[in-house]
């Protein structure tokens, strides 16, 4: 019996492969949002703030073009199984190759390539995310601390601040701030206005923290005697989780927060809010306590507000 021909092997394995390829897309077409998000936390009636599209595609990017890169390399790898197999009646020995220049120079050329286009993509995007251009109509500074948040808005002048959540598996369906997953009326809860651009101020007043809002598909470090800024505008009204990325001692999952955006109206409601509880001013890095606040926060000097 007489094996295959390379000519028809090729042509065997070209044929599967454009195959592959053809189903890879027709799937990734009707794939779900959430697959074609790559996973990421989203939303059908919209993106949640005006970064997430850009770091969306940043990632589902990235995989595509990993993705291609493995279709090629196990393309290849099964065409030489296939086409260079020892067959029953070739007794010869191959032709014994020491070096090939211009293949080398390929693969040495088509991985540096590769890694600067993704360099230039993840360059770009990320100077646009962590860029602060002063247009921003809301100043917000976030306190972390061992292990909760304050949150000091500049603008408003008033502040409000957390308390360690000493039991974050007791946390059930019941407890979500509006149904949303991952929040909890006892945690802290930070405002937004939708549409309107926020310039975050990240502090720490002991250990390194991590800011994170998984929906907002970005975090940024908290780092003692160190502060951090961006800006970013929420575009969609909602309640979601927050909570620290950043292994922050024993407490650590305990550090979780909401954010709530919501409509100027609401937001402006809310400061007033914080002024009528006495909640005036800022508190600031100097205090002593770390875990919960002063038995009465209306009555925090004005040196321990940081004035």
């Amino acid at each position: 019996m007489h094996s295959k021909s390379p000519t028809r092997t090729r042509r065997a394995i070209l044929r599967a492969s454009a195959l592959a390829v053809a189903v890879a897309v027709l799937a990734s077409g009707c794939a779900s949002e959430s697959v074609q998000r790559g996973y990421l936390p989203g939303y059908s009636d919209g993106e949640v703030t005006n970064q997430t599209g850009r770091i969306t595609d940043l990632w589902v990017g990235s995989w595509i073009a990993a993705l291609a890169v493995g279709i090629v390399t196990w393309g290849l790898m099964l065409w030489c199984i296939a086409a260079y197999r020892k067959r029953k009646d070739d007794h010869q020995l191959p032709v014994q190759t020491r070096y090939h220049l211009p293949l080398e120079l390929m693969y040495t050329a088509v991985p540096i390539i590769m890694v600067l286009v993704l360099f230039w993509y993840t360059d770009r995007d990320v100077t646009a995310i962590k860029t602060v251009d002063g247009t921003a109509t809301e100043h917000i500074q976030v306190v972390g601390k061992q292990w909760s948040w304050d949150f000091n808005y500049l603008d408003a002048d008033v502040y409000d601040y957390g308390e360690h959540e000493a039991d974050p598996g007791s946390v059930t369906a019941e407890d979500e701030l509006d149904g949303a997953v991952g929040t909890s009326t006892s945690f802290p809860t930070l405002y937004l206005p939708v549409n309107e651009t926020v310039e975050f101020t990240l502090d720490s007043r002991d250990v390194i923290h991590s800011f994170w809002i998984p929906a907002f598909l970005y975090k940024q470090d908290m780092i003692p005697n160190r502060t951090n800024t961006f800006q970013v505008t929420p575009t969609r009204e909602g309640t979601y989780a927050g909570k620290c990325a950043e292994l922050c001692g024993e407490f650590h999952s305990g550090m979780l927060f909401n954010v709530k955006v919501v409509s100027a109206e609401e937001y402006d409601a809310h400061m007033a809010d914080l002024a009528a509880k006495g909640q005036t001013g800022s508190l600031g890095m100097d205090l002593a306590r770390t875990a919960g606040p002063v038995d009465n926060p209306a009555e925090t000097t004005e040196e321990e507000a940081g004035h």
